[in-house]
Formats: structure tokens, sequence, C-alpha cells
């Protein structure tokens, strides 16, 4: 892919992402939102397999879909208030249509199937786009509408996502499906004090990217891709060995490390709306995700030498450079800003 193109389509994702978080007409955020998903599309299907058409046919239909439905949720509420206004939102079949429409482009359960074949089949890098910056947009129309949403099916489905993120990634041996399945768990626990206190939602959804940039790039830069990859990548960089398994267990919320930190406050504040049932089954659930990440967890740092190793050496890779060092300040907040933060 020449430069210029991939100059004008991150140009083009990062603009439309912008006026979405900046709008407050219905129609300029869904014209928007239709620029996103043009612009991601030939990112997702540049490699040229047969994989990456496949994904890039999945995200655009699913996409599609939603978009359809969140352009007639903010036309029913035209219809019925007169305005196109993002903020004003007073009829509740409009309100639930926009929710599922929202969590579809977000990859929430129990509309998350195309989620884990859109990024096995895409490259970790654009992966990763698809787990942070494509979650901005409908993260913040969620949040601009959080007063109008419907508490009851929100819980429902932040509690689905969850429980099904952590059951289906137990089963899993690629890192990219796996981090998919962390992805719906994560935005399962967004989605439980989304109605009652937003700004908590928003701390999980921004110390996740945080956590998960640095992941991403590191599974990148050593060539792991697969649980077996993860038993030599101390082969390639035993530094990089280290903090990925760091990251990978701040993100399953283990403490002191930052992930455990929106966590903690997600329970104090169902706590708090007397939603205890909510908070215990969201606490049993999270164990069920911190199985696959114990076992990457395993693979990556308990096979290191002087250990025994059951898989190949891989040749070693020189991964140090600009790029290494650029990542240095993103891992070490998985350590450092959750003292920091409870100050």
């Amino acid at each position: 892919m020449q430069l210029t193109i991939k100059a004008l389509l991150s140009t083009g994702i990062m603009m439309s992402t912008i006026l979405v978080a900046s709008s407050n007409n219905w129609l300029l955020a869904w014209l928007s939102l239709e620029l996103n998903t043009l612009a991601i599309l030939p990112i997702i299907s540049k490699t040229k397999h047969q994989r990456a058409i496949e994904a890039t046919t999945k995200y655009f239909l699913t996409q599609t879909t939603a978009s359809c439905l969140l352009l007639l949720s903010s036309t029913i509420n035209a219809w019925q208030t007169g305005m196109w206004n993002i903020l004003q939102i007073s009829n509740e079949l409009s309100a639930i249509t926009m929710l599922i429409a929202l969590t579809m482009k977000l990859g929430t359960a129990p509309i998350h199937f195309w989620l884990p074949e859109v990024m096995q089949g895409t490259t970790l890098k654009t992966a990763l786009l698809i787990t942070t910056w494509q979650k901005i947009a409908p993260i913040t129309l969620m949040f601009s509408t959080s007063n109008h949403l419907p508490s009851n099916i929100t819980l429902v489905m932040a509690l689905l996502s969850i429980y099904i993120g952590g059951w289906a990634g137990m089963n899993q041996t690629q890192l990219r499906k796996t981090m998919a399945y962390s992805s719906i768990v994560n935005t399962g626990w967004t989605l439980l004090t989304l109605t009652t206190e937003p700004k908590t939602s928003l701390i999980n959804i921004f110390m996740y990217m945080i956590i998960t940039i640095p992941m991403f790039f590191l599974m990148a830069s050593t060539s792991t891709k697969t649980l077996q990859n993860m038993a030599t990548t101390w082969t390639s960089s035993p530094t990089a060995s280290t903090t990925l398994a760091i990251l990978l267990l701040s993100t399953a919320g283990l403490p002191p490390l930052t992930g455990f930190l929106p966590k903690l406050l997600i329970l104090d504040e169902l706590v708090t709306q007397n939603l205890v049932p909510m908070a215990a089954m969201a606490t049993s659930s999270s164990l069920l995700s911190l199985v696959f990440y114990l076992r990457i967890t395993y693979l990556t740092t308990l096979l290191n030498p002087p250990c025994s190793s059951t898989s190949t050496t891989k040749w070693r890779q020189n991964i140090t450079g600009t790029k290494t060092i650029s990542l240095v300040p993103l891992a070490t907040t998985t350590l450092t800003a959750l003292p920091t933060l409870l100050l």
C-alpha cells in the first residue's frame, strides 16, 4: 500500500472519529461512522489472503447493519421530538434500537460473532486498531446518551459479554482470537456502570486501551501469533517476554497492577447502587477470563531459561530501536499508574 493512500486512510479514520466525538446531530454522527467504516475496510483487506477478504466482508456487513439500525433509531426519535439532537431521546424504542446498534459496533455479546473472526483474518496492528481506536466513536455516543439508555438491557448485555468472553477465550490457541474475547470481556465491564456512572466506564475503557497498545506491539515485534509462539518469546527478547507477561496480568485485573483499578471502581459503584448480585456475578465471571490470561502468562514466563522449553526455539530477532523504546512509557504505566491514581 502506497504511503499516500496510507496517509489518506489514516486521516479519514482519525477525522471521522473526531467528528463523531464532537457532533451534536445524529445525521452528522451517522455520516462520520460511515466514513470511518469505509476508511478502515482497505486496511483490513490489504493482506492478499482469503481470510483477509472474508474478514473485510464480515466487518462491512456487520457495520452496515449497525449503521442502518442507528439511522432507524435516530429517525424514530426525530419523528417523535422533531429534532436530531443526540442528547434528547424521548422514545423508548429509539433508545433500545440505538443501544443494539452501538453494541453491535463495539462487538458486545450477544452480537459479538464478527469480532473474533475479523481479528483473526487481519494483521496484529490492524487488530489493535479495531480493539482500540474503533471503539472510541461508539463509546462516545453511548456516553452522550447514557441517561436515556435502558439500564436493565445494558446490564444483561454486560454480564453476557463477561461470561461469553470468558468461556470462549479459554478454548482458543490463536492470540488474536483470545484478544478479541478479552476485548468482549472488557467491553462488558465498561457497560456495567455506563448508565449509573459513565465516568467510571470511561476510565475502564481508557485504561484497557493503554494496556492493549504495548501488548499488541510487543506481539507484532516478536512475531507472536499463537500460544506455541508464546513459549519461545524469550528467544527474541527476555525483556519483551517479561513485559508482555506483566501486561497480560494487568489486563486480567490482578492487584497491584493498573488493570485492577477500573474493576475495583466498577464493583464499588455496583455495590453503591445496591446491585450486589450483579457485582458478585461479575466478580465470579472474571475468574473465567483469568484462566486464559494465566495460561498465556505461564507459557510466556515459566518456560524461560533455565527451565526447559517444549517448543522449537525461534531465530533471534532484532526488536530494538525507536519503536521498542516508545513502548516503555505505556508498558510502565501498567505498574505505576495504580498507586498514582489512588493518591
